[in-house]
C-alpha cells in the first residue's frame, strides 16, 4: 500500500525567502485556521524581491510546463467565501517548460509595487496580499505555494484638525455640551475632551464613552453592516449637577484599531465613532454618536 500513499506526496518542496528578510520588520497575521504567524511588513511603492527554491523530493524529477510567481492583492467577502477579487495582479515568469532534477533557485523582483490598500481582517471581509508560486504540470496537476505578507500605509499629521463641539439635549430635561480636542486621531493618540452639564433635570446614574467600529461591506440590497464596541470608558458614576464639567482622557494605544477606510475598491468601508452614553436611574439610555477619522502616523525610527 505504500506506493499509494507516496502518490499523494508533493513532488517537490518550495521555499520563499525575501531579499531583506533578516532586517525587515515582522508582524503577526491571523490565518484562516485561527493560527497566528509572523510575516514581513511592506508599504506601498516598495520593492518586493527575493529567491524561490524548488527542491525535488529525493529520487524524483519534476517535469513542468513553466514556473511563475504572482503578486496578488485580493479582497474576499465572507458571504461569498472562496471568491477573491484581485485589485493588484503582477506576474513574473521564472522558468520555461523543462525538468528539475535537483534544487534550483530563482531570483524574483517586483519593483515599486502599488499597494494602495492595507491588509485587513474584519468581521465580514478580509484584504490580503500574497505571493503565489505555480509550477504548471499537465496531467499531474499544478503545484501551488503561497506566502503571505502584510501592507501598512502611513500618513503625515493632517494640516487641519478641527476640534469637535456639539450640544445635545432633551427639551427642559437635559442639556449638555461636549468637546473633543480634534476630529482626526492616529492609532496611538489620546482623546482629550470635556463635557459640560448646562441643565440636569433627570437623574443620571452613569456616563460612558465608547469607541465603535462600523464595517460595511457590499452595496445596495447586499450591504452588510457590523458594529463592534472596541472600548468602553466610564466617565462618571453618580448624578452630575448643573455647571459641572467632566474631563475626558482616553488613550487609544491599548486597542486594536485600524485607520479609517473609505470605500476600498468599492467593496467595503471601516469607520470609527465616539459614542457618548448616559443612563438614567430608570435605565433609559441617551446617546450621541460622532464620527472620528483614524490614521496611521508615519513611524519615526
Amino acid at each position: 500500500m505504500n506506493y499509494i500513499i507516496g502518490a499523494f506526496k508533493p513532488a517537490c518542496n518550495i521555499s520563499i525567502t525575501f531579499g531583506d528578510g533578516k532586517s525587515r520588520k515582522q508582524v503577526p497575521l491571523k490565518k484562516e485556521n485561527g493560527q497566528t504567524v509572523m510575516v514581513p511588513l511592506f508599504q506601498s511603492q516598495e520593492n518586493i524581491a527575493g529567491k524561490i527554491s524548488v527542491e525535488p523530493v529525493s529520487g524524483k524529477k519534476v517535469e513542468h510546463n513553466g514556473i511563475k510567481v504572482e503578486l496578488l492583492g485580493q479582497i474576499e467577502m465572507y458571504f461569498d467565501r472562496g471568491n477573491f477579487y484581485d485589485f493588484t495582479s503582477l506576474v513574473r515568469e521564472l522558468d520555461v517548460p523543462g525538468e528539475i532534477y535537483e534544487r534550483k533557485t530563482y531570483p524574483f523582483e517586483f519593483s515599486t509595487v502599488e499597494m494602495p490598500y492595507e491588509t485587513y481582517n474584519g468581521v465580514n471581509v478580509r484584504l490580503r496580499y500574497i505571493l503565489k508560486i505555480t509550477i504548471s504540470r499537465g496531467y499531474a496537476g499544478s503545484i501551488v505555494e503561497y506566502q503571505d505578507f502584510v501592507v501598512r500605509n502611513y500618513s503625515p499629521l493632517p494640516s487641519i484638525n478641527n476640534s469637535i463641539k456639539m450640544e445635545v439635549g432633551i427639551e427642559d430635561c437635559l442639556h449638555i455640551e461636549f468637546e473633543y480636542n480634534k476630529s482626526k486621531y492616529h492609532l496611538k493618540d489620546v482623546i482629550i475632551g470635556k463635557i459640560y452639564f448646562l441643565l440636569v433635570r433627570i437623574k443620571i446614574k452613569n456616563m460612558d464613552l465608547e469607541i465603535r467600529r462600523r464595517e460595511s461591506t457590499g452595496s445596495g440590497a447586499n450591504t452588510h453592516v457590523e458594529t463592534e464596541t472596541l472600548a468602553k470608558f466610564e466617565l462618571m458614576d453618580g448624578a452630575p449637577v448643573r455647571g459641572e464639567s467632566i474631563p475626558i482622557r482616553l488613550f487609544l494605544s491599548p486597542y486594536e484599531l485600524t485607520p479609517t477606510y473609505r470605500n476600498i475598491n468599492n467593496k467595503f468601508s471601516v469607520k470609527y465613532y465616539l459614542n457618548l452614553v448616559l443612563v438614567d436611574e430608570e435605565d433609559r439610555r441617551y446617546f450621541k454618536q460622532q464620527e472620528i477619522t483614524m490614521f496611521r502616523l508615519t513611524e519615526t525610527s
